[in-house]
C-alpha cells in the first residue's frame, strides 16, 4: 500500500467536503423543486375558485372589487346608522307622547 501524501490527503478532505456540500444543495434543491409544485397548484386552484367566486382572476379587477364592497359596506353601515337613530327618535317621541 502506498501512503498518500499530505497534498492528496487535503485534496480527498475538501473533495469529500465538497461532496457533503454537493448532497446538501441537491437535496435542497429537490424540496425548493417540489415547494414551487405545490405553491403552483395552490395559485391554479386559488385563481379557478376566484374566477368562478368572482368572475376573474385578474388581481387588479380583484381588488377594485374588494374597494367596491368595502365602500359599499360603509355605505350600508353608515344608512343603517341612520336607520336605527330614527327608530329610537321615533320611539322616545312614543314614549313621551303617554
Amino acid at each position: 500500500m502506498t501512503s498518500l501524501s499530505r497534498f492528496e490527503t487535503d485534496q480527498l478532505r475538501r473533495l469529500e467536503e465538497m461532496r457533503k456540500t454537493f448532497d446538501k444543495l441537491r437535496a435542497e434543491r429537490i424540496r425548493a423543486e417540489g415547494e414551487v409544485e405545490r405553491l403552483t397548484r395552490e395559485l391554479d386552484e386559488a385563481r379557478s375558485l376566484a374566477k368562478a367566486e368572482l368572475g376573474t382572476d385578474d388581481e387588479v379587477q380583484i381588488q377594485s372589487l374588494i374597494e367596491e364592497s368595502q365602500a359599499r359596506n360603509a355605505k350600508l353601515a353608515e344608512e343603517f346608522g341612520v336607520a336605527l337613530r330614527e327608530v329610537e327618535t321615533r320611539l322616545r317621541q312614543l314614549g313621551d307622547e303617554r
